[in-house]
């Protein structure tokens, strides 16, 4: 079983993209599952998305504890609650920043962290507002690309499904993130 665990900030699209996740990873034959974790504060608050990825039925209905990838869409979260918490050994982390990976203060570790900004990548394509972007669809293209573990064919097709809104925008930041994700650094 494979484990993905997202932090973010209500609305920023944590949920919404860990969906879409489960739907790609459900259209290349994965069983797959999704849920999120926040309290009654959403909007800004910090929240957690969970996806599980296996080849037969997932029966675990938990909190993922131990996930094998992070993605954190809101760098400010690093240093204010523990991020890495459980990261399994050669982990990978995404982050969004438009910092590089030494300059994000994450602690030394045995994993191998990228970074995209796709804050500003959102921003271009009208995904949310320059205050609060939407980096959903952008970091599914980031995390396909940096780890594998689903196709970029997989994840447009579902956001052609199921993103609630502006298909076309999605699509494009996804691809864009897709193509221009190149900092990989061991940590």
């Amino acid at each position: 079983m494979i484990e993905i665990r997202m932090h973010g900030r209500g609305g920023q699209g944590a949920v919404v993209a860990c969906k879409i996740l489960a739907s790609a990873l459900y259209k290349e034959g994965k069983y797959a599952q999704s849920f999120p974790a926040f309290g009654v504060e959403r909007r800004g608050a910090p929240v957690m998305a969970y996806t599980r990825i296996d080849t037969e039925p997932i029966r675990l209905r938990c909190e993922i504890y131990e996930p094998d990838h992070l993605v954190i869409l809101d760098p400010t979260l690093i240093g204010s609650i523990p991020v890495t918490a459980g990261l399994k050994p050669r982990g990978t982390i995404l982050v969004n920043s438009d910092q590089d990976a030494d300059a994000l203060g994450l602690e030394e570790g045995n994993f191998v962290t990228a970074v995209i900004d796709a804050a500003s990548i959102a921003v271009k394509h009208h995904l949310g507002s320059k205050a609060i972007p939407i980096v959903n669809t952008a970091i599914l293209g980031a995390f396909a690309r940096f780890t594998g573990v689903v196709g970029i064919d997989a994840i447009v097709e579902a956001i052609r499904e199921s993103a609630p809104a502006r298909k076309a925008e999605n699509v494009a930041a996804t691809m864009e993130a897709y193509n221009s994700l190149r900092e990989a650094a061991k940590r």
